[in-house]
């Protein structure tokens, strides 16, 4: 029996020495806001994507700020992994993501993404969060969530209620922001889109990135896609369910040097290689031992 724990067979009795670790943390969405219990007119603003901070190559962190700085991990010590999980679907206004991280107190090591912002509710402003929040129905432009640095944008208010800001660029009018790119594991993949509103006419489309759309005057809003850090859509209008879409869980992708790779994982990270490199990539909490 295994009791979720694995030892890694890549690169046993290699390299010594500290471990160059490269990664992306990547929080949880933040959940659009919800119609507000009154009239169908009204409606929630877009989720915002959850903190998004990459070490990898010379991509990217959020809001398209500059690499983030590698870990020297030390041979012997855990790092602790935590997901985060989305934020919580609501008729009012929406929940905010949960922090993903990778820590190491010893080694005074924490890499921690702050969660998405919900989405405002009606005459609300969205939460901040990674990225922000979009504002409700009515609210100006001034009452979006805000973005924390270096992690995400912010959200966008006003009208017919604003879209949630993406990992990669601040949402437009009622669609959710676009998120970022990375090719840490191997693949080309988009994460860390926002929420659409619920904007008027039609669905007010998810940002690029896993972003729920939102509901629009007569459809239901889409959760953000798990995994991705992605924001839920935000409702209103005719919608026969008042509950905004739910954020999208978050993940944390370590890559390193296969002939370093001699340490041993928990959590039941998904492992794979590329070239002399192999990632793991973990989609619930576990931890690395290096």
């Amino acid at each position: 029996m295994s009791f979720g724990y694995q030892v890694l067979g890549f690169g046993a009795g290699g390299v010594k020495g500290p471990v160059s670790l490269e990664y992306i943390v990547l929080a949880g969405g933040g959940a659009g806001g919800g119609r507000g219990g009154s009239s169908t007119g009204q409606g929630g603003g877009g989720g915002g994507a959850g903190g998004y901070i990459n070490s990898y190559a010379s991509e990217c962190s959020g809001a398209k700020s500059a690499t983030a700085a590698t870990i020297c991990m030390v041979r012997g010590q855990q790092y602790t992994i935590t997901v985060g999980g989305g934020g919580a679907q609501s008729a009012y206004q929406g929940g905010s993501g949960v922090a993903s991280s990778i820590v190491q107190s010893c080694e005074s090591v924490n890499i921690s993404g702050v969660g998405g912002g919900g989405g405002g509710t009606h005459s609300q402003g969205g939460a901040n969060g990674g990225s922000g929040g979009g504002g409700g129905h009515t609210t100006g432009g001034t009452e979006a969530g805000c973005g924390t640095a270096n992690q995400g944008t912010n959200g966008k208010g006003g009208g017919e209620g604003g879209g949630g800001g993406g990992a990669g660029c601040t949402a437009c009018t009622v669609s959710g922001g676009d998120g970022l790119t990375s090719c840490i594991t191997a693949a080309a993949v988009v994460r860390g889109g926002g929420g659409g509103s619920k904007g008027g006419c039609g669905a007010p489309q998810g940002g690029n990135g896993g972003g729920g759309n939102g509901s629009g005057n007569s459809g239901n809003a889409n959760a953000g896609t798990p995994n991705l850090g992605a924001g839920g859509g935000g409702t209103g209008g005719h919608a026969s369910n008042n509950d905004s879409g739910a954020g999208g869980t978050g993940a944390v992708i370590l890559r390193m040097l296969t002939a370093c790779t001699s340490g041993s994982t928990t959590g039941c990270p998904c492992s794979s290689t590329s070239g002399a490199s192999t990632i793991l990539v973990y989609n619930g909490t576990g931890s690395y031992t290096a």
